[in-house]
């Protein structure tokens, strides 16, 4: 996984990561389930510009739904949450 578009998936704009990012400059993404934390501080340094101090990720559970013939388990998605130098910002707007 070299193209850093192939380890970060996308943003996560949510409630509570937004204030992380306005608070402690901690920002979410979802991201491929193999990738490693110094695959995510790389491509994050790549697609953004910016200096990442430090990566801390989470493997979420996929939820159980309902399907017309029985229940169906999600993927399994991987969340980071990468700290980025104080003088550094991301603008995802």
């Amino acid at each position: 996984m070299k193209n850093p578009l192939h380890i970060i998936k996308k943003p996560l704009v949510t409630e509570k990561a937004t204030n992380e990012a306005a608070e402690h400059n901690r920002h979410a993404f979802l991201v491929d389930r193999r990738a490693t934390k110094p695959q995510i501080k790389q491509a994050v340094e790549e697609l953004y510009g910016v200096r990442v101090v430090g990566v801390s990720t989470m493997v979420r559970k996929g939820k159980l739904r309902r399907h017309r013939y029985g229940y169906v388990q999600e993927t399994p998605t991987k969340k980071a949450v990468v700290k980025v130098h104080p003088e550094d910002t991301i603008e995802l707007f």
